[in-house]
């Protein structure tokens, strides 16, 4: 009989840990609850989705190939950081450019612009209504805005953030434009250990 207290105590501290375990979880997965999700774009292998991607790091970009100073910087330190990743590592990540300027960004200029950041990088787009619609939900945001006596007519302000989409294809992180290659490379390795957990 003496055995049974320690015995219904066991199972309360059991019981108590999976229970903190499944809200930890649960908070886990709902880092930024109403963001993210599911999208269909146009690239120049034909339309892709998020859910193409399950199984890997998705790094998701918004920009247009014509930015002159941010995209480049950006994706500069991305690259840099991409590069430092062993094969195993790299097989597990997938980066998208999304370009917000499908008036001048064809698919064909898209992909060119995105492996020369990396030979892995996929550039899409789709339409502007859409586009709108899916930087909305992902936190970004970007509006036109015309120069007179600019040969480009019009520039796009836009925000400059890396979405890190989990292998479960919920946003578990965002890096912001200022992140180091150092930076970024350690955000991609906490989202790859922790997917791994």
């Amino acid at each position: 009989m003496k055995k049974l207290p320690w015995l219904f105590l066991s199972f309360l501290l059991l019981s108590a840990g999976a229970h903190a375990w499944s809200l930890f979880s649960s908070n886990e997965e709902e880092r930024y609850p109403g963001m993210g999700g599911e999208f269909t774009l146009r690239a120049a292998q034909g339309d892709i989705s998020l859910s193409d991607f399950r199984g890997k790091v998705v790094l998701l970009y918004f920009g247009y190939t014509s930015c002159p100073d941010v995209c480049p910087t950006s994706l500069g330190a991305l690259s840099a950081a991409l590069k430092k990743l062993d094969d195993e590592e790299m097989q597990q990540i997938q980066p998208l450019f999304v370009s917000v300027d499908p008036q001048r960004d064809d698919l064909g200029r898209l992909q060119k612009y995105a492996r020369y950041f990396h030979p892995r990088m996929i550039g899409a787009t789709g339409s502007l209504d859409y586009l709108e619609a899916l930087a909305k939900r992902y936190g970004a945001y970007f509006r036109k805005m015309e120069m007179e006596n600019s040969a480009l007519g019009y520039a796009i302000d836009h925000s400059s953030t890396i979405y890190v989409v989990g292998k479960n294809g919920k946003l578990i992180d965002m890096i912001q434009h200022s992140g180091s290659p150092k930076r970024i490379l350690e955000h991609i390795r906490s989202a790859l250990a922790e997917q791994d957990r």
